[in-house]
């Protein structure tokens, strides 16, 4: 008997579609024109007999059935991509992680770390990925992930890594080493912004619990990279996480004039979907993972 299946196109289509919430990008995502992925939601919708999107002019919304349907559709997917691989490889993608995390923690801090696990476990293939803070666990391609925040996500597991403490911090060419400043001094420097993070200065002053009325302005940066390259050649200082700066700080690079690291408010957590929730790769990272994290307390970033 024939299988009552949509075309692979279609699905492909609405997926892109749903997950975007755009035409346009699902169209740029699979190399199609947005009136191939007009077309191929619309037969799909027809084969379905319901709507999908509700069209309201130019934004998309799915309609109650569209949302279910997008959820099972995505891990079906998924799991057609896995069982894929596996024949490609030969073996059970179940023995391979996909790492989601902040993509400057991704360049900065896991990889001083990651080579232990590797030696330790040179057969579980790894993938690193962006990921943000808002990732859907009920549907997301992500084995495990690194996520800030406060410890609560849907539809998964978390396990507290380490807390967030940020500095104010310069390189010595604009501050000597060892000079100690009143906080409030700072704005006496050129303020680097962080375009990713806008209100992170205002931040800083809240949980230091200093009062200061005056502007907040620099140049703005648009990525943390930038942001720290700018501040090692002495531009100006910068409000940045120290999990981001660890070399530089080791290496007198940049140093933090205005007093010690002090928590956020937020925290890393080691976020994984329950789904997965006992594949046993998972299982190992995240064990591996939280031994890592007990002991680091380097300028003060340790756990709570």
């Amino acid at each position: 008997m024939r299988r009552y299946l949509p075309s692979l196109s279609a699905l492909h289509a609405f997926e892109a579609a749903a997950r975007y919430m755009s035409f346009t990008r699902a169209a740029e995502d699979l190399g199609l024109t947005q009136s191939g992925i007009s077309r191929q939601i619309r037969n799909l919708e027809n084969f379905l007999g319901v709507p999908l999107f509700h069209r309201s002019g130019p934004r998309l919304v799915l309609t109650e059935v569209g949302a279910t349907y997008y959820r099972d559709l995505a891990l079906s997917l998924d799991r057609l991509q896995e069982i894929s691989i596996d024949a490609v490889r030969g073996r059970s993608v179940d023995s391979s992680l996909m790492i989601g995390t902040h993509y400057t923690l991704a360049s900065r801090w896991l990889p001083e770390r990651l080579g232990s696990f590797i030696a330790a476990n040179p057969d579980i293939p790894l993938e690193i990925a962006p990921a943000l803070p808002s990732v859907d666990f009920e549907t997301t391609r992500l084995d495990i992930a690194i996520l800030r925040g406060a410890g609560t996500w849907l539809h998964a597991r978390a396990i507290e890594l380490f807390t967030e403490k940020l500095a104010v911090v310069s390189s010595p060419g604009l501050i000597p080493p060892g000079t100690r400043l009143d906080p409030l001094e700072f704005s006496k420097f050129p303020m680097l912004q962080n375009a990713s993070r806008p209100s992170l200065w205002l931040h800083w002053l809240r949980v230091a619990g200093l009062s200061y009325s005056g502007r907040i302005q620099g140049t703005r940066f648009s990525h943390n990279d930038m942001l720290i390259n700018a501040a090692v050649h002495g531009v100006g200082i910068a409000v940045i996480p120290i999990s981001f700066i660890e070399p530089e700080l080791a290496q007198g690079k940049l140093h933090m004039p205005f007093g010690d690291a002090i928590p956020s408010g937020d925290s890393y957590f080691v976020v994984y979907p329950e789904r997965k929730a006992h594949q046993p790769s998972i299982i190992l990272f995240r064990d591996w993972l939280v031994r890592q994290t007990r002991k680091y307390d380097r300028y003060g970033a340790s756990r709570k």
